[in-house]
């Protein structure tokens, strides 16, 4: 038998991960009833999970037990790194050495741009991550505690600390519907908008913040894309959240209150999850706009999904390129490889036709077209948002949204390359020009 390349190794460990989360969210344990819940209810949600998510057939607070809620945050936070990348402390720590093909997996976990120095980023994104989800906890925890105790307000902000910075969405609050009773809470959103940003920012743009600091000009060409169109989006998404949802989801907030949602929603979008209003109340041009949103999702080698920040940004170069007849794609004075410009084209094509395929399926099974195109764009991008479709989802809907969240936390290129063997053709054939628009 072939040895499988890194690609295959990693689809099969995220697939072992959800079969292995299956298992045990399926025992009577896991469940606060004391009885073990459907078994395609517990891969959808140990898949949910493992792929950070979001998306849920149950309220985690009041179905799971505390051995279910652990659980679930042990697969968001594998899921979120990386099975690869969160073995590597214990492998370090038994003095074990970092092989060739444990490198090359690395690299596709973490994002690397090359094989050399994966070690050391993958060190990092360790430490960034700790970071963050201790502090966020800490943060949380000011919140949590006064309204829920110590110890339970403990685990609470631990399991939101992980959970948001994971961009998984998962809560546990017990109300069924996210955060949107806490909606005016500003310590509680921000926190997590921050943990959401942080989380999505990706670990090759942390690596140039901790090596370059505020020296924007020394960053990386990715590192400069991806912080600058996230804030672009970030901005640009609250901007407009401000003005559609003003008569629709915002209407009766006050200002300072707007102006938090507006920013929530467009922070969240981003592949977080975690709903601030009722989805089922915006607005259609504030459903178009969350569409495009998680469409985009968040930036490369992060722990978010979308066709990515980088991506996107690509597809919009290569088009002004296009439309002022340039021959080369250029961005921050540098000239952008055909490779990746070919890559992000395909990875856009592969998307959506997944999210179109997904969507029809959901369609046959009853489900709306709005509604439908909302919980695809959701599953594709791992953003974990809903109009109130997961539960009621038929049992092929439910499998259908499964595949399409593994493929989001993969990857589609990923996922289709795994499953497809490559040929190395040393012809070259005749070009011959077709019309094209």
């Amino acid at each position: 038998m072939r040895r499988p390349n890194a690609v295959q190794t990693l689809a099969l460990g995220f697939a072992l991960l959800i079969l292995a989360g299956a298992c045990l969210l399926s025992l009577p344990a896991a469940s606060r009833s004391g009885e073990g819940i459907p078994w395609t209810n517990a891969v959808f949600t140990a898949a949910s999970a493992s792929c950070v998510t979001g998306l849920t057939v149950y309220d985690t607070a009041t179905r799971f037990s505390a051995f279910g809620q652990l659980v679930l945050l042990l697969l968001i936070q594998i899921g979120g790194l990386g099975f690869v990348t969160a073995s590597l402390p214990a492998a370090l720590l038994v003095r074990r050495r970092v092989g060739l093909r444990r490198r090359a997996l690395l690299q596709d976990s973490v994002g690397a741009l090359q094989l050399g120095g994966v070690v050391r980023l993958a060190r990092r994104a360790l430490l960034v991550t700790f970071l963050c989800e201790g502090l966020g906890a800490a943060l949380l925890a000011l919140w949590f505690c006064p309204r829920y105790g110590l110890g339970r307000g403990i685990w609470m902000a631990v399991f939101h600390a992980v959970s948001a910075f994971c961009n998984a969405g998962f809560d546990l609050l017990g109300t069924g519907a996210s955060i949107t009773t806490e909606a005016g809470e500003p310590l509680l959103n921000i926190v997590l908008m921050a943990l959401i940003i942080c989380g999505g920012l990706g670990f090759l743009v942390w690596d140039d913040i901790l090596t370059h600091g505020r020296h924007f000009r020394r960053w990386r060409l990715h590192s400069k894309m991806a912080f600058t169109v996230t804030l672009l989006l970030f901005a640009g998404g609250g901007i407009a959240f401000w003005f559609l949802e003003a008569d629709h989801a915002f209407a009766g907030a006050g200002g300072p209150a707007r102006v938090l949602m507006a920013c929530f929603q467009s922070v969240t979008a981003r592949t977080a999850g975690f709903a601030s209003v009722d989805q089922t109340a915006l607005s259609q041009g504030g459903v178009l706009l969350m569409l495009v949103l998680m469409f985009v999702g968040a930036a490369s080698g992060s722990t978010g999904g979308g066709v990515k920040v980088n991506t996107f940004a690509v597809l919009i170069l290569g088009v002004r390129a296009r439309i002022w007849r340039q021959d080369d794609v250029n961005a921050f004075r540098r000239r952008l490889d055909d490779g990746d410009i070919h890559k992000a084209y395909s990875t856009a094509s592969i998307y959506m036709m997944g999210a179109v395929c997904g969507c029809m399926v959901l369609c046959v099974q009853g489900a709306g077209l709005t509604d439908a195109l909302y919980e695809t764009f959701s599953a594709m991008s791992t953003v974990g948002l809903s109009r109130n479709l997961t539960p009621s989802l038929p049992t092929l809907s439910k499998w259908a949204v499964i595949l399409m969240m593994f493929a989001g936390r993969v990857g589609s290129m990923s996922v289709a390359m795994a499953v497809t063997k490559g040929r190395v053709n040393g012809l070259r054939y005749v070009p011959e020009k077709i019309l094209i628009g």
